[in-house]
Protein backbone atom coordinates (compact mmCIF):
# COMPACT_ATOMS: atom_id res chain seq x y z
CA UNK A 1 0.00 0.00 0.00
CA UNK A 2 1.16 3.74 -0.81
CA UNK A 3 2.12 6.46 1.73
CA UNK A 4 -0.95 7.90 0.17
CA UNK A 5 -3.32 5.48 0.08
CA UNK A 6 -2.50 5.04 3.93
CA UNK A 7 -2.76 8.91 4.47
CA UNK A 8 -6.31 8.67 3.00
CA UNK A 9 -7.45 5.70 5.45
CA UNK A 10 -6.03 7.17 7.89
CA UNK A 11 -8.29 10.36 7.16
CA UNK A 12 -11.14 8.49 6.55
CA UNK A 13 -10.57 6.88 9.77
CA UNK A 14 -10.22 10.39 11.98
CA UNK A 15 -13.47 10.93 10.28
CA UNK A 16 -15.28 8.05 11.15
CA UNK A 17 -14.45 8.76 14.77
CA UNK A 18 -15.23 12.66 14.55
CA UNK A 19 -17.72 12.97 12.22
CA UNK A 20 -20.49 11.13 14.07
CA UNK A 21 -24.16 11.76 13.54
CA UNK A 22 -24.60 14.83 15.44
CA UNK A 23 -27.11 17.27 13.13
CA UNK A 24 -24.84 19.93 11.54
CA UNK A 25 -25.53 22.91 13.47
CA UNK A 26 -25.58 26.26 11.60
CA UNK A 27 -25.30 28.91 14.50
CA UNK A 28 -22.23 26.89 15.52
CA UNK A 29 -20.79 26.59 12.20
CA UNK A 30 -21.74 30.39 12.61
CA UNK A 31 -20.47 31.13 15.74
CA UNK A 32 -16.70 29.48 14.52
CA UNK A 33 -16.27 31.19 12.04
CA UNK A 34 -17.21 34.70 13.86
CA UNK A 35 -14.78 33.48 16.36
CA UNK A 36 -11.92 32.77 14.36
CA UNK A 37 -12.30 36.07 12.40
CA UNK A 38 -12.30 38.23 15.42
CA UNK A 39 -15.85 40.09 14.12
CA UNK A 40 -19.42 39.07 12.85
CA UNK A 41 -19.84 41.29 10.42
CA UNK A 42 -20.22 39.58 6.78
CA UNK A 43 -20.59 42.52 4.53
CA UNK A 44 -23.18 44.22 2.57
CA UNK A 45 -23.91 44.44 -1.13
CA UNK A 46 -23.32 47.40 -3.60
CA UNK A 47 -27.02 47.93 -2.50
CA UNK A 48 -26.15 48.36 1.09
CA UNK A 49 -28.35 44.71 1.79
CA UNK A 50 -26.37 42.45 4.18
CA UNK A 51 -25.08 39.24 2.31
CA UNK A 52 -27.80 36.63 3.60
CA UNK A 53 -25.66 33.45 5.29
CA UNK A 54 -27.86 31.92 8.14
CA UNK A 55 -31.20 31.21 5.94
CA UNK A 56 -29.38 29.58 3.25
CA UNK A 57 -26.80 27.89 5.39
CA UNK A 58 -29.82 26.38 7.09
CA UNK A 59 -31.73 25.17 4.38
CA UNK A 60 -28.34 23.27 2.86
CA UNK A 61 -27.73 21.29 6.75
CA UNK A 62 -31.00 20.52 6.74
CA UNK A 63 -30.54 19.22 3.61
CA UNK A 64 -27.44 17.45 4.02
CA UNK A 65 -28.79 15.93 7.36
CA UNK A 66 -32.14 14.91 5.68
CA UNK A 67 -31.23 13.83 1.93
CA UNK A 68 -27.51 13.54 1.07
CA UNK A 69 -26.97 10.31 3.06
CA UNK A 70 -24.22 11.88 4.57
CA UNK A 71 -20.86 9.33 5.71
CA UNK A 72 -19.16 10.29 8.45
CA UNK A 73 -16.38 11.81 6.42
CA UNK A 74 -18.58 13.94 4.50
CA UNK A 75 -20.41 15.06 7.68
CA UNK A 76 -17.15 16.36 8.77
CA UNK A 77 -16.18 17.24 5.32
CA UNK A 78 -19.26 19.52 5.22
CA UNK A 79 -18.90 20.72 8.46
CA UNK A 80 -15.31 22.07 6.98
CA UNK A 81 -16.32 23.53 4.02
CA UNK A 82 -18.75 25.90 5.35
CA UNK A 83 -16.77 26.88 7.78
CA UNK A 84 -14.01 27.97 5.34
CA UNK A 85 -16.57 29.49 3.00
CA UNK A 86 -17.89 31.94 5.87
CA UNK A 87 -14.61 32.57 7.11
CA UNK A 88 -13.55 34.10 3.53
CA UNK A 89 -16.63 36.31 3.33
CA UNK A 90 -15.65 37.73 6.97
CA UNK A 91 -12.07 38.27 5.63
CA UNK A 92 -13.28 40.02 2.72
CA UNK A 93 -15.26 42.08 4.54
CA UNK A 94 -11.99 42.90 7.17
CA UNK A 95 -10.32 43.89 3.66
CA UNK A 96 -12.41 46.07 2.91
CA UNK A 97 -12.62 47.77 6.09
CA UNK A 98 -8.86 47.88 5.61
CA UNK A 99 -8.79 49.05 2.12
CA UNK A 100 -11.96 50.76 0.80
CA UNK A 101 -10.43 51.32 -2.68
CA UNK A 102 -11.50 47.70 -3.06
CA UNK A 103 -15.05 48.21 -3.32
CA UNK A 104 -13.97 50.95 -6.42
CA UNK A 105 -12.39 48.28 -8.68
CA UNK A 106 -14.27 48.10 -12.17
CA UNK A 107 -15.10 44.73 -13.85
CA UNK A 108 -15.45 45.69 -17.41
CA UNK A 109 -16.43 43.60 -19.68
CA UNK A 110 -16.33 39.86 -18.09
CA UNK A 111 -16.12 36.84 -20.94
CA UNK A 112 -18.46 34.46 -19.07
CA UNK A 113 -18.02 30.71 -20.80
CA UNK A 114 -20.89 28.60 -20.46
CA UNK A 115 -23.45 26.02 -22.50
CA UNK A 116 -23.77 22.46 -22.04
CA UNK A 117 -21.60 20.36 -19.70
CA UNK A 118 -18.68 18.35 -20.35
CA UNK A 119 -19.07 20.60 -23.92
CA UNK A 120 -15.35 21.81 -23.83
CA UNK A 121 -16.00 24.65 -21.44
CA UNK A 122 -12.78 24.28 -19.31
CA UNK A 123 -11.14 23.73 -22.43
CA UNK A 124 -11.68 26.77 -23.74
CA UNK A 125 -11.42 28.34 -19.96
CA UNK A 126 -7.92 27.14 -20.01
CA UNK A 127 -6.63 28.22 -23.62
CA UNK A 128 -8.10 31.98 -23.24
CA UNK A 129 -6.48 31.57 -19.69
CA UNK A 130 -2.85 31.61 -21.73
CA UNK A 131 -3.51 35.25 -23.12
CA UNK A 132 -1.42 37.81 -20.92
CA UNK A 133 -4.54 40.43 -21.21
CA UNK A 134 -7.04 38.27 -19.59
CA UNK A 135 -7.06 36.55 -15.70
CA UNK A 136 -9.27 33.73 -14.57
CA UNK A 137 -9.94 33.33 -11.39
CA UNK A 138 -7.45 29.93 -10.03
CA UNK A 139 -8.12 27.61 -8.21
CA UNK A 140 -6.13 28.25 -5.50
CA UNK A 141 -7.56 31.51 -5.31
CA UNK A 142 -11.13 30.87 -4.54
CA UNK A 143 -9.93 29.14 -1.22
CA UNK A 144 -7.19 30.85 -0.42
CA UNK A 145 -8.54 34.74 -1.45
CA UNK A 146 -5.72 36.30 0.25
CA UNK A 147 -3.02 34.08 0.68
CA UNK A 148 -1.00 35.60 2.63
CA UNK A 149 -3.38 35.79 5.53
CA UNK A 150 -3.56 31.79 5.70
CA UNK A 151 0.68 31.81 5.38
CA UNK A 152 2.06 35.16 6.13
CA UNK A 153 5.54 35.01 4.97
CA UNK A 154 7.15 35.81 1.64
CA UNK A 155 6.09 32.47 0.00
CA UNK A 156 2.16 32.69 1.22
CA UNK A 157 1.06 32.39 -2.46
CA UNK A 158 3.86 28.79 -2.99
CA UNK A 159 2.41 27.67 0.11
CA UNK A 160 -1.38 28.13 -0.44
CA UNK A 161 -0.88 26.51 -3.67
CA UNK A 162 0.96 23.37 -2.33
CA UNK A 163 -2.00 23.14 0.07
CA UNK A 164 -4.69 23.04 -2.01
CA UNK A 165 -2.34 20.60 -4.74
CA UNK A 166 -2.53 18.61 -1.63
CA UNK A 167 -6.26 18.82 -1.22
CA UNK A 168 -6.86 18.22 -5.17
CA UNK A 169 -4.68 14.85 -4.49
CA UNK A 170 -6.58 13.70 -1.65
CA UNK A 171 -9.92 14.06 -3.61
CA UNK A 172 -8.65 12.07 -6.37
CA UNK A 173 -7.47 9.40 -3.26
CA UNK A 174 -10.65 9.23 -2.38
CA UNK A 175 -13.01 9.37 -5.42
CA UNK A 176 -10.96 7.48 -7.78
CA UNK A 177 -10.96 7.91 -11.50
CA UNK A 178 -11.78 11.48 -10.79
CA UNK A 179 -8.63 12.74 -12.66
CA UNK A 180 -9.77 11.25 -15.83
CA UNK A 181 -13.02 12.36 -16.38
CA UNK A 182 -12.39 16.29 -14.26
CA UNK A 183 -8.28 16.56 -13.81
CA UNK A 184 -7.65 19.92 -11.62
CA UNK A 185 -4.47 21.33 -10.57
CA UNK A 186 -4.18 24.02 -7.91
CA UNK A 187 -3.14 27.04 -10.75
CA UNK A 188 -5.80 25.95 -13.06
CA UNK A 189 -8.86 28.41 -13.75
CA UNK A 190 -11.13 27.45 -11.39
CA UNK A 191 -15.62 27.67 -12.07
CA UNK A 192 -17.57 29.98 -10.80
CA UNK A 193 -19.74 28.07 -8.75
CA UNK A 194 -16.90 27.81 -6.25
CA UNK A 195 -17.26 31.63 -5.92
CA UNK A 196 -21.16 31.82 -5.49
CA UNK A 197 -20.96 28.68 -2.72
CA UNK A 198 -19.56 31.48 -0.10
CA UNK A 199 -23.12 32.76 0.17
CA UNK A 200 -24.48 29.27 0.16
CA UNK A 201 -26.72 30.03 -3.17
CA UNK A 202 -24.67 27.57 -5.62
CA UNK A 203 -25.62 24.56 -7.65
CA UNK A 204 -22.15 23.49 -6.76
CA UNK A 205 -23.67 21.97 -3.59
CA UNK A 206 -26.80 19.76 -5.38
CA UNK A 207 -23.99 18.24 -7.65
CA UNK A 208 -21.49 17.32 -4.68
CA UNK A 209 -24.56 16.38 -2.69
CA UNK A 210 -28.40 15.07 -3.39
CA UNK A 211 -30.25 17.86 -1.48
CA UNK A 212 -33.42 18.46 -3.66
CA UNK A 213 -35.07 20.72 -1.11
CA UNK A 214 -31.98 23.03 -1.06
CA UNK A 215 -32.31 23.03 -4.81
CA UNK A 216 -35.98 23.60 -4.78
CA UNK A 217 -35.34 26.68 -2.52
CA UNK A 218 -32.54 28.26 -4.55
CA UNK A 219 -34.59 27.61 -7.91
CA UNK A 220 -37.28 29.65 -6.06
CA UNK A 221 -35.10 32.51 -4.65
CA UNK A 222 -33.10 32.75 -7.32
CA UNK A 223 -29.13 33.60 -7.71
CA UNK A 224 -28.97 37.19 -7.37
CA UNK A 225 -27.33 37.39 -3.70
CA UNK A 226 -24.49 34.75 -5.38
CA UNK A 227 -23.57 36.92 -8.71
CA UNK A 228 -23.73 40.08 -6.43
CA UNK A 229 -21.18 38.49 -4.17
CA UNK A 230 -18.82 36.87 -7.45
CA UNK A 231 -18.56 40.41 -8.67
CA UNK A 232 -17.29 41.46 -5.03
CA UNK A 233 -15.26 38.83 -5.02
CA UNK A 234 -13.48 39.69 -8.38
CA UNK A 235 -13.02 43.21 -7.07
CA UNK A 236 -11.05 41.65 -4.43
CA UNK A 237 -8.97 39.08 -6.50
CA UNK A 238 -8.31 42.30 -8.85
CA UNK A 239 -7.17 44.76 -6.05
CA UNK A 240 -4.44 43.05 -5.48
CA UNK A 241 -2.69 43.54 -8.43
CA UNK A 242 0.62 45.34 -7.06
CA UNK A 243 1.41 47.84 -10.10
CA UNK A 244 -1.83 47.39 -13.06
CA UNK A 245 -0.52 49.20 -15.92
CA UNK A 246 -1.81 52.34 -16.55
CA UNK A 247 -3.17 53.54 -19.96
CA UNK A 248 -4.86 56.99 -20.89
CA UNK A 249 -4.28 57.70 -16.92
CA UNK A 250 -6.63 54.81 -16.55
CA UNK A 251 -5.89 51.44 -14.31
CA UNK A 252 -5.80 49.03 -17.46
CA UNK A 253 -6.96 45.81 -16.60
CA UNK A 254 -7.08 42.38 -17.49
CA UNK A 255 -10.13 41.05 -19.01
CA UNK A 256 -11.64 38.45 -16.58
CA UNK A 257 -12.64 35.42 -18.52
CA UNK A 258 -15.22 32.93 -16.50
CA UNK A 259 -16.41 29.87 -17.04
CA UNK A 260 -19.39 27.84 -15.37
CA UNK A 261 -22.38 25.75 -17.23
CA UNK A 262 -24.11 26.35 -14.41
CA UNK A 263 -24.21 30.00 -16.08
CA UNK A 264 -27.30 28.83 -18.30
CA UNK A 265 -29.88 28.44 -15.29
CA UNK A 266 -29.02 32.01 -13.77
CA UNK A 267 -28.29 33.59 -17.24
CA UNK A 268 -31.20 36.31 -15.44
CA UNK A 269 -28.71 36.67 -12.15
CA UNK A 270 -25.82 36.87 -13.60
CA UNK A 271 -26.64 39.59 -16.71
CA UNK A 272 -28.19 41.85 -13.35
CA UNK A 273 -24.79 41.50 -11.94
CA UNK A 274 -22.87 42.13 -15.31
CA UNK A 275 -24.90 44.50 -18.01
CA UNK A 276 -21.88 44.30 -19.97
CA UNK A 277 -21.29 40.51 -20.07
CA UNK A 278 -19.86 38.88 -23.27
CA UNK A 279 -20.94 35.26 -23.19
CA UNK A 280 -19.79 32.71 -25.15
CA UNK A 281 -21.94 29.15 -25.01
CA UNK A 282 -20.40 25.50 -25.68
CA UNK A 283 -22.73 22.94 -27.71
CA UNK A 284 -22.36 19.23 -27.54
CA UNK A 285 -24.70 15.91 -28.41
CA UNK A 286 -26.79 15.77 -25.48
CA UNK A 287 -26.71 12.02 -25.31
CA UNK A 288 -22.89 12.32 -24.46
CA UNK A 289 -23.44 14.95 -21.88
CA UNK A 290 -25.73 13.27 -19.91
CA UNK A 291 -23.66 9.76 -19.68
CA UNK A 292 -20.54 12.28 -18.80
CA UNK A 293 -22.44 14.55 -16.36
CA UNK A 294 -23.70 11.70 -14.52
CA UNK A 295 -20.62 9.88 -14.24
CA UNK A 296 -19.21 13.05 -12.69
CA UNK A 297 -21.65 13.47 -10.45
CA UNK A 298 -21.85 10.13 -9.24
CA UNK A 299 -17.77 10.29 -8.72
CA UNK A 300 -17.92 13.75 -6.74
CA UNK A 301 -20.56 12.51 -4.72
CA UNK A 302 -18.97 9.81 -3.68
CA UNK A 303 -16.29 10.55 -0.89
CA UNK A 304 -19.59 12.00 0.74
CA UNK A 305 -22.15 9.83 0.80
CA UNK A 306 -23.45 6.50 2.47
CA UNK A 307 -25.20 5.25 -0.49
CA UNK A 308 -25.51 6.86 -4.23
CA UNK A 309 -28.23 6.66 -5.93
CA UNK A 310 -27.28 6.49 -10.34
CA UNK A 311 -30.57 6.08 -11.24
CA UNK A 312 -32.02 9.45 -9.24
CA UNK A 313 -28.78 10.96 -10.84
CA UNK A 314 -29.39 10.11 -14.23
CA UNK A 315 -33.20 11.82 -13.84
CA UNK A 316 -31.29 15.02 -12.41
CA UNK A 317 -29.03 15.49 -15.00
CA UNK A 318 -31.17 14.90 -17.71
CA UNK A 319 -34.31 17.07 -15.90
CA UNK A 320 -31.65 19.66 -15.09
CA UNK A 321 -29.68 19.95 -19.04
CA UNK A 322 -33.36 19.73 -20.33
CA UNK A 323 -34.35 23.44 -18.60
CA UNK A 324 -30.55 24.47 -19.29
CA UNK A 325 -31.54 23.33 -22.89
CA UNK A 326 -34.65 25.31 -23.46
CA UNK A 327 -32.83 28.30 -21.59
CA UNK A 328 -29.72 28.31 -23.93
CA UNK A 329 -32.52 28.47 -27.21
CA UNK A 330 -34.12 31.69 -25.52
CA UNK A 331 -30.67 33.44 -24.72
CA UNK A 332 -29.51 32.66 -28.68
CA UNK A 333 -32.95 34.64 -29.65
CA UNK A 334 -32.30 37.32 -27.51
CA UNK A 335 -29.01 37.63 -29.03
CA UNK A 336 -25.89 39.16 -27.86
CA UNK A 337 -24.10 35.19 -27.35
CA UNK A 338 -20.91 33.47 -29.69
CA UNK A 339 -21.59 30.08 -30.20
CA UNK A 340 -19.32 27.12 -30.50
CA UNK A 341 -19.00 23.48 -31.27
CA UNK A 342 -17.51 20.90 -28.85
CA UNK A 343 -16.27 18.78 -31.92
CA UNK A 344 -14.64 22.42 -33.63
CA UNK A 345 -13.07 23.17 -30.76
CA UNK A 346 -11.37 19.87 -30.27
CA UNK A 347 -10.65 19.09 -33.69
CA UNK A 348 -8.96 22.54 -34.12
CA UNK A 349 -8.62 24.71 -30.94
CA UNK A 350 -6.53 27.24 -31.82
CA UNK A 351 -9.05 28.06 -35.22
CA UNK A 352 -11.88 28.14 -32.74
CA UNK A 353 -10.35 30.62 -30.33
CA UNK A 354 -9.81 32.68 -33.46
CA UNK A 355 -13.33 32.69 -34.26
CA UNK A 356 -14.16 33.75 -30.90
CA UNK A 357 -11.94 36.50 -30.72
CA UNK A 358 -13.28 37.50 -34.47
CA UNK A 359 -16.70 37.56 -33.32
CA UNK A 360 -16.61 38.34 -29.70
CA UNK A 361 -13.25 40.33 -28.87
CA UNK A 362 -13.67 42.12 -32.23
CA UNK A 363 -9.52 41.37 -32.70
CA UNK A 364 -6.96 38.95 -34.25
CA UNK A 365 -5.61 36.58 -31.40
CA UNK A 366 -2.39 37.95 -30.54
CA UNK A 367 0.86 36.37 -31.27
CA UNK A 368 2.04 35.53 -27.54
CA UNK A 369 -1.48 34.10 -26.51
CA UNK A 370 -1.21 32.07 -29.50
CA UNK A 371 2.34 30.80 -28.52
CA UNK A 372 1.64 29.73 -24.63
CA UNK A 373 -2.04 28.40 -26.15
CA UNK A 374 0.17 26.36 -28.48
CA UNK A 375 2.39 25.53 -25.48
CA UNK A 376 -0.62 24.65 -23.16
CA UNK A 377 -2.17 22.21 -25.99
CA UNK A 378 1.40 20.64 -26.33
CA UNK A 379 1.62 19.95 -22.45
CA UNK A 380 -1.58 18.76 -21.61
CA UNK A 381 -2.79 16.93 -25.14
CA UNK A 382 -6.59 16.31 -24.69
CA UNK A 383 -7.14 18.92 -22.48
CA UNK A 384 -5.13 16.71 -19.72
CA UNK A 385 -8.47 14.44 -19.81
CA UNK A 386 -8.24 10.27 -20.03
CA UNK A 387 -10.07 8.12 -22.06
CA UNK A 388 -13.28 7.71 -20.81
CA UNK A 389 -16.51 5.61 -21.94
CA UNK A 390 -20.20 6.33 -20.13
CA UNK A 391 -23.10 4.20 -20.17
CA UNK A 392 -26.40 5.68 -19.86
CA UNK A 393 -28.28 2.53 -18.98
CA UNK A 394 -26.05 2.54 -15.94
CA UNK A 395 -28.06 6.14 -14.73
CA UNK A 396 -31.52 4.61 -15.92
CA UNK A 397 -31.70 6.63 -19.01
CA UNK A 398 -32.75 5.27 -22.77
CA UNK A 399 -30.79 7.10 -25.55
CA UNK A 400 -33.69 7.04 -28.01
CA UNK A 401 -35.93 8.60 -25.59
CA UNK A 402 -33.26 11.56 -24.73
CA UNK A 403 -33.01 12.43 -28.31
CA UNK A 404 -36.40 13.00 -28.52
CA UNK A 405 -36.19 15.29 -25.35
CA UNK A 406 -33.12 16.84 -26.80
CA UNK A 407 -34.07 17.13 -30.31
CA UNK A 408 -35.35 20.53 -30.63
CA UNK A 409 -32.34 21.81 -28.88
CA UNK A 410 -29.78 19.52 -31.42
CA UNK A 411 -31.68 20.84 -34.06
CA UNK A 412 -31.45 24.61 -32.96
CA UNK A 413 -27.83 24.63 -32.95
CA UNK A 414 -27.23 22.11 -35.45
CA UNK A 415 -25.24 19.51 -32.71
CA UNK A 416 -23.83 16.18 -34.30
CA UNK A 417 -24.11 12.86 -32.64
CA UNK A 418 -20.86 12.28 -30.53
CA UNK A 419 -18.94 8.80 -29.70
CA UNK A 420 -18.90 7.69 -26.25
CA UNK A 421 -15.25 7.46 -26.35
CA UNK A 422 -14.75 11.47 -26.80
CA UNK A 423 -12.90 13.06 -24.23
CA UNK A 424 -14.87 15.60 -22.23
CA UNK A 425 -13.36 18.91 -20.82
Amino acid sequence: MSIRSQLVQVAVSLADRLGSERALDAQKIIDAACRRAGHADFGQDDHGAPWQIEAPLRRLLAAFDEEAHLSPFGRLAARWDMGRLLQNVLLLRSKERERPAVLDEAITAPVFITGMPRSGTSFLHALLAQDPTHRAPRCWQTIHPYPGHSYPGPDGIDAAIRNVERQLRLFDQLAPGMHDVHPTAARDPQECGEINAHVLQSLRFDTTHHVPSYRRWLDRVGHAQAYRFHRRFLQHLQHQDAAPARRDGQAARARWVLKSPDHVLALDALRAAYPDAQIVMLHRDPVHVLASVARLTELVRMPFAREIDRVQIGRQVSDDWAVGAARMMRAADSGGVVHLHYRGLVADPLGAVRQLYAGLLDRALPAEAEARMRALLERRPRGGYGRNSYSLADFGLDADTQRARFAAYAERFGVERGSQHEAAA
